[in-house]
């Protein structure tokens, strides 16, 4: 038996599941399988940024995430304590806190940027959510059990052979394209791509498990909460402490994840009976009545494939590219590659565009990805920086390590001044970890599917925690509210579902007029609106845009299907849609794009 489908993903986590989903928006049929019997069974991934949640919102899944995630409320901040319990007076004592991903959507800057907040809900918990929905989307084509055993490209597609795991019967699947966002495991071996970069920086332990810790613990707005326990050396080897709901959030959470990091190949990190004693220990409740659900151990790396694509065959989310949690990136990224993917393979198959397209795949998500690995790397390092500052670690006793924090509670201590400042600072290299708004928000491309406007490259405040909107092509389209009749709603919605977006300056008709024709000769999908404070089709609701928008009222901007600036004319043109075609011509890898059209 052959099944034939355009496009065939091979894994059911965050990647594949997001991918089937938007495949299903933008009109293609798909089949995904998994080796898996089900979703992750463990908790994973939490974190959700903000351009992640623009995606789910297109796919219509948004509304279900929110509502069972982390309540604004509960995603303020991280805590830093020394420990929990124990018999130093000082044990629990908080030794900072910082802002994290918004605040619970307090930050002006990131009210600015985006209509969806960040929220948190981990995977073993998201998961069966996006399934549920991409189940909906595509009926007949989620497929977990069943595993991809051998793949062969030629010219024409790639023939995948599938194993029904609960009956042993085998199939192949016929596809124009597939996707491997399998961790790994599978496609990009048989393909021929290696993972390369930072292996065995530390082993993880993680406890999943059942617990009231309402009693010992305070701060609700605190979502992570850092274990500095002098009696066991510091941050990374204290241990971490996360919430996982899931009907209330805070410190009144049912279940808890708790991380505790140990040297790469200690054998106690997987022996699950001495990870339980520790994590009890480190806590300071011996005699904790905990349900442990799961104990596993990972190994904590940072690292990305030599290629992204080989043939018709893409790697995506952990099948391309591995982090440490350091910075929430991972799952973020992975959804962010099929976003990126899914719209090109759509305007392929649609015959809207050429290969060329795809190849940009790789040239845009490879050094945006290589970005978020090198700094959740460094976030990781930088735990090292503050144990130093509070001159706690694993080569002193406890009882050194508790004179040596203690000073920074002590303003009659004579280092204890020098000491607040070295903590201070170690504390603020932590924000590149929990407001990196920059990489998980602002990243932008560099591709044959951008249009240089000659414009020179903006010099960053700070690439990694500032998000600085643009226009300039390559950036994410900026957020503003606009309406229609009284309607308001944000800018970026006239993307959805993989249409291109002509945005105008208020005298911009000839733009939108050439716009117009371009989409009603060539059937590509290709909204065209003038937006403005005055004169315009949609109104500028609190003048964001015109604020953003770096264009004149005469200009124009392109946005692509996945919301970013394809291409940008400050001002008027001679000719509008022979600058238009020439546009698209690039981004789409055609020749001849809008050919024979009159003006």
């Amino acid at each position: 038996m052959t099944t034939t489908v355009p496009v065939l993903i091979v894994g059911g986590g965050g990647a594949g599941l997001s991918a089937s989903m938007i495949l299903s928006t933008l009109g293609v049929e798909s089949l995904l399988v998994s080796a898996l019997p089900g979703t992750s069974v463990l908790p994973k991934a939490h974190v959700l940024g903000q351009r992640t949640m623009e995606i789910f919102t297109e796919v219509g899944v948004a509304q279900a995430i929110y509502e069972r995630g982390t309540p604004q409320e509960n995603l303020v901040e991280t805590g830093f304590y020394a420990g929990v319990r124990g018999a130093n007076p000082n044990t629990g004592r908080e030794i900072g806190k910082l802002e994290i991903w918004g605040a619970g959507n307090r930050d002006p800057e990131y009210i600015d940027a985006s209509p969806c907040p960040t929220t948190n809900l981990p995977q073993i918990r998201l998961e069966p959510v996006l399934k549920a929905h991409a189940e909906q989307l595509n009926p007949d084509g989620i497929r977990f059990n069943h595993e991809l055993i051998a793949l062969e490209q030629d010219a024409d597609g790639v023939t995948s052979t599938i194993r029904d795991k609960a009956s042993g019967e085998q199939y192949q699947v016929r596809s124009w394209y597939v996707i491997a966002a399998d961790g790994g495991r599978t496609v990009g071996k048989l393909v021929g791509i290696e993972l390369q970069g930072d292996r065995n920086i530390m082993d993880v332990a993680s406890v999943h498990m059942t617990a009231d810790l309402s009693e010992v613990l305070s701060d609700d707005g605190v979502l992570l909460r850092w274990l500095a326990n002098p009696d066991f050396g510091g941050t990374m080897t204290g241990g971490t402490l996360c919430p996982m709901g899931p009907d209330h959030w805070g410190t009144k959470s049912e279940e808890w994840v708790f991380h505790i990091g140990y040297p790469y190949g200690d054998s106690d990190a997987g022996d699950r009976d001495k990870v339980v004693a520790r994590m009890k220990s480190v806590l300071g409740l011996p005699d904790l009545d905990a349900e442990v659900h799961a104990v596993s151990k990972w190994t904590m790396e940072g690292i990305l494939a030599d290629r992204f694509r080989v043939g018709r065959v893409f790697v995506a989310g952990d099948a391309a590219h591995r982090h440490p949690p350091t910075s929430g990136l991972g799952l973020n990224s992975a959804v962010h590659d099929v976003h990126n993917l899914c719209w090109k393979l759509a305007q392929v198959l649609a015959g809207q565009a050429g290969d060329g397209l795809l190849d940009t795949y790789e040239a845009e998500r490879r050094p945006v990805v290589q970005r978020n690995i090198a700094n959740s790397v460094k976030c990781a390092m930088d735990r090292f920086r503050l144990d130093a500052a509070l001159g706690i670690s694993m080569d002193k006793s406890a009882e050194e390590n508790w004179r040596a924090i203690e000073v920074i509670w002590d303003p009659s201590h004579p280092d204890h001044a020098e000491r607040r400042d070295l903590l201070n600072n170690a504390l603020a290299a932590q924000s590149g970890e929990f407001r990196h708004h920059g990489l998980e928000f602002g990243f932008t491309y560099s591709s044959t599917a951008v249009v240089d406007d000659g414009s020179p490259a903006p010099v960053p405040i700070d690439a990694v925690r500032l998000y600085e909107p643009s226009t300039r092509p390559g950036h994410p389209l900026p957020h503003a509210f606009v309406s229609r009749a009284g309607v308001r709603f944000p800018l970026q919605e006239l993307t959805h579902g993989g249409a291109f977006v002509l945005i105008a300056g208020e005298d911009g008709t000839g733009w939108v007029d050439a716009a117009r024709k371009l989409a009603d000769s060539t059937g590509i999908r290709l909204v065209a609106v003038t937006v403005g404070a005055d004169d315009a089709e949609l109104a500028d609701v609190r003048f964001a845009w015109l604020r953003k928008r770096e264009i004149s009222r005469a200009g124009a901007v392109l946005v692509r299907p996945d919301r970013f600036v394809g291409f940008r004319a400050v001002g008027a043109v001679e000719d509008p849609l022979a600058e238009l075609s020439s546009a698209l011509e690039r981004i789409l890898a055609v020749d001849g794009f809008g050919a024979g059209i009159g003006a």
